[in-house]
């Protein structure tokens, strides 16, 4: 029997018309009747969800209509293509076997969490449906971004997250240090003496690679990059922007060009 991910049946829905296959993933939903159910299931490889339909002819009926969300579980079944649906096609179990049941107050259920509830299981948010599109799209967006100033001749460059310069000025900046904050910081002339620091002098995240890539770009001619940077600045907290406990993270693209 063919194991397959969801993707590859939405990719390639033809291929698996009428055939068994083997699905595993996780639970979105589940709704039952006495005699059948349906279950949303997904494993990660696709956006979508896949239906799964079951019947009381499986031998663990009972257990599988009352599968708990976010349980994992292993599908053997028959795709089935769904004239006039919303869904393309579906699977008609043969077999469930349960790997995993969740706990019924597991913390994603089926409604809408905020932002800040999110924050506090961060190991379960890409599980959502908004992080799922977010990173997903993100991750088009890059690699075609990538693949412009691949094919015209750009060298792509990693500028340094930790430094001690402001490049643009204007922002505030998230101090880094190595010193122990909950002992009396080492002073010199009245101000905290940053020499016993591992850096030696005061140092900050990045806020920006420009300053960097115009050292590349003044050595290669057509460069760019593509990194993560921090803005120390609180009060931008906007629908535009992925707000943080302190500040605001942002992805930032950077290019230059110098003719030679």
């Amino acid at each position: 029997m063919e194991k397959v991910t969801i993707k590859d049946l939405y990719r390639n829905t033809e291929n698996y018309i009428d055939k068994t296959v083997e699905v595993a993933g996780w639970v979105r939903t589940v709704r039952d009747s006495k005699a059948f159910g349906f279950i949303e299931l997904n494993d990660g490889s696709f956006f979508n969800n896949l239906q799964i339909v079951f019947n009381d002819k499986l031998a663990n009926f009972e257990e599988v209509r009352k599968l708990t969300i976010s349980s994992s579980i292993i599908v053997n079944g028959k795709v089935v293509k769904t004239e006039n649906a919303k869904q393309p096609f579906e699977i008609h179990a043969d077999s469930v076997e349960i790997f995993n049941l969740a706990d019924a107050d597991y913390p994603l259920q089926k409604k809408r969490h905020s932002f800040e509830y999110l924050r506090t299981v961060a190991h379960l948010r890409p599980r959502t449906n908004t992080f799922n599109a977010v990173f997903r799209i993100r991750s088009v967006a890059a690699f075609a971004i990538h693949e412009y100033f691949q094919n015209n001749g750009y060298v792509y460059v990693n500028t340094p997250i930790i430094t001690c310069a402001d490049c643009e000025g204007s922002a505030e900046m998230f101090k880094l240090t190595t010193l122990d904050l909950d002992k009396p910081l080492p002073q010199k002339d009245g101000k905290t003496d940053f020499s016993e620091d591992l850096f030696g002098k005061k140092a900050y995240i990045t806020g920006s690679g420009q300053l960097h890539g115009e050292t590349f770009a003044e050595a290669y001619g057509k460069i760019y990059t593509f990194g993560p940077t921090l803005r120390s600045e609180a009060k931008i907290q906007t629908p535009k922007h992925t707000p943080t406990n302190s500040g605001w993270l942002s992805q930032k693209l950077h290019s230059a060009i110098w003719s030679n």
